[in-house]
């Protein structure tokens, strides 16, 4: 992985992705968006990942897409976003359907595809400065990161279409309140949060996290009755497993379950 655009460490089971361009409010080239979908990849299919964080160093967590280098690119400048995008895309899914947590530490501003990405973890700490900017209209151009698809189901459709089609600012404060966040915490307390929770997350266990993001990312599509037919499977298949058995016997024994060695 692309130490120049990306940076990928291993603490244990957590996982933490840095986006690595501070001197460029860390937006989106091709080299990041492929240096992404190999660190997707990489969490999704690594076992010993329990936990992956994604933040940005600087003062940006992202902006989005690099414009000096859409308009670098001239006449080809439509190809070459596209491009961009679809290989993004390729991230930011792999991050929705991997079978392990996903936390967000949102260390400054977001804009564009960088709101996508910000907002998609399962748990979202942003620090009181960050904000949120969706930035397409500026630009002339339409929302991409899975923005349109993440924003109203967070917010409802209304509040988003007003976020989105108005280009207004978000600040954290407000982030939390309509909940587009999970919380906002001072700047200097972000990363100790952030290890708190990655700690307590990681030793959660996976197969019943998988399952509910899963059943979660289906649930607006899904009718009630195909819905409550995959929750019997899951808690059927989860409470089979040896994490399912490892949680019965801690919960009769009065102790704390050890998932580590149960997945």
């Amino acid at each position: 992985m692309s130490a120049a655009t990306l940076l990928f460490e291993r603490d244990g089971a957590i996982a933490r992705i840095t986006f690595n361009r501070p001197e460029a409010a860390n937006t989106i080239n091709l080299a990041l968006s492929k240096a992404l979908v190999e660190a997707a990849i990489e969490c999704d299919t690594n076992t010993d990942i329990r936990c992956v964080v994604l933040t940005g160093v600087g003062k940006m967590f992202c902006a989005g897409g690099d414009i000096g280098v859409m308009a670098a690119a001239g006449e080809k400048v439509g190809p070459r976003v596209g491009e961009l995008a679809s290989i993004l895309h390729m991230a930011v899914s792999r991050f929705a359907r991997m079978n392990k947590p996903l936390l967000t530490l949102v260390n400054g501003p977001a804009a564009g595809a960088g709101y996508g990405l910000a907002i998609g973890g399962d748990i979202v700490l942003a620090a009181r400065s960050a904000t949120f900017t969706a930035a397409y209209g500026a630009l002339g151009v339409s929302p991409d990161g899975g923005l349109t698809w993440l924003l109203p189901r967070l917010v409802g459709l209304r509040r988003a279409q007003e976020i989105i089609i108005s280009n207004r600012r978000v600040d954290a404060e407000e982030a939390e309140r309509i909940g587009i966040i999970t919380r906002a915490v001072d700047d200097d307390a972000l990363a100790e949060e952030g290890a708190k929770v990655a700690n307590r997350l990681a030793q959660s266990a996976m197969g019943a996290i998988g399952t509910s993001r899963a059943l979660l990312l289906g649930a607006f599509a899904n009718g009630i009755e195909s819905q409550l037919e995959l929750e019997a499977r899951g808690i059927a298949a989860n409470i089979g497993s040896a994490e399912g058995r490892e949680g019965v016997a801690a919960f009769m024994a009065k102790r704390k379950p050890d998932f580590s060695g149960a997945g």
